[in-house]
């Protein structure tokens, strides 16, 4: 039996009215592979924090500048490669007039295809669905101070140069960015999923390859799945998993280590840290989760499997704007107009 259908009874056959205790819980470590740039106000995002969890050992318990990867800059690129491969595979489309036309982050939200059931959209009294993905801001796990560099670029003119005409053109702008290597170790949720919406929320998490400002240029990112669990309710924060990570290589005398080790020993934090939750929970790491990551790439990279899946998906996300959600208004009116004709014929 394949991973993807021994874990099958994990889910529920349809997305419940209300929270049911059902929590898929992803442990990434993002891996900067270019220069992101995580800026709000014209300068990199940072926060103070304890460097690990022992307060009492001197290292782990000194205060360090970390980089921060707000929450939206987790998630937002990756609702949009979830919408581009619906899009892709003709369930929604960007079209005004079409069935299935979805505007993202606007009053035309369709209130009905996975990423606005799953990643959840508010469009004041024409209707709000909660997000059924949680994330947070991630933390890097090396200090500020070592995980970027400030960058200063050019104008040249057409001819490839910096002068023209006689005069010398000046640099155009001066950014910090973060260096290739650096890690985000993070947690993302997915509350009460169907099979086929685990299978699309996963997807996003290995589809998105850019992060950050000026993407198209630069971002580039690997997202690191180290272990999967099922749990019956919320666990540690991105924060607590980045800092129980640092103590573990600081103990080892490393700072720095491979992205190979560094995935090992997060796999092992996380099963670790999840020991000391009050939830009951199922892990998947090592081997078997090597198997899982196969198989929802096989599902990528076969059209009708994934056509198929994604069709059923968007029809579970329909059935329940519907019966619980902002269809629910719509649907009804249509049921009594239908009625009151059929009484009248």
């Amino acid at each position: 039996m394949s991973v993807l259908e021994k874990l099958k009874p994990q889910f529920h056959p349809a997305f419940p009215r209300l929270a049911s205790g059902k929590y898929v819980h992803f442990f990434l470590v993002r891996h900067s592979q270019s220069f992101p740039v995580f800026q709000t106000d014209g300068v990199l995002n940072t926060a103070r924090t304890q460097a690990g969890l022992d307060s009492e050992d001197e290292k782990s318990g000194q205060s360090i500048s970390r980089l921060v990867m707000f929450k939206r800059k987790q998630v937002t690129p990756e609702r949009l490669a979830g919408r581009e491969l619906l899009r892709s595979l003709g369930l929604t489309s960007a079209v005004e007039g079409e069935g299935g036309f979805c505007e993202y982050n606007s009053q035309k939200a369709c209130k009905k295809c996975p990423d606005c059931i799953l990643y959840g959209f508010g469009i004041g009294d024409k209707g709000s669905e909660r997000s059924k993905v949680y994330s947070d801001s991630a933390f890097s796990l090396s200090p500020y101070e070592t995980s970027h560099r400030s960058f200063t670029f050019n104008a040249p003119s057409e001819n490839g140069t910096m002068s023209e005409k006689g005069e010398m053109r000046s640099a155009i702008n001066n950014l910090d960015h973060v260096l290739p290597e650096v890690t985000f170790p993070s947690v993302e949720t997915l509350r009460d999923p169907t099979f086929e919406g685990f299978i699309y929320v996963l997807g996003n998490l290995l589809r998105t390859r850019r992060y950050g400002g000026q993407e198209s240029r630069t971002g580039t990112m690997t997202n690191h799945i180290v272990g999967i669990a099922f749990c019956d309710g919320e666990i540690f924060s991105n924060l607590y998993f980045t800092q129980a990570i640092y103590d573990v290589l600081q103990a080892k005398g490393e700072t720095r280590v491979p992205i190979g080790n560094l995935q090992r020993e997060a796999a092992m934090v996380a099963e670790n840290c999840l020991k000391q939750e009050p939830v009951r929970s199922t892990i998947i790491v090592e081997a078997e989760l090597g198997g899982l990551l196969e198989e929802v790439i096989g599902v990528y990279q076969d059209e009708a499997n994934l056509r198929a899946i994604m069709t059923t998906l968007y029809q579970q996300t329909q059935t329940y704007s519907e019966a619980y959600g902002a269809l629910f208004p719509e649907k009804k009116k249509e049921e009594k107009k239908k009625a009151k004709q059929g009484s009248s014929s």
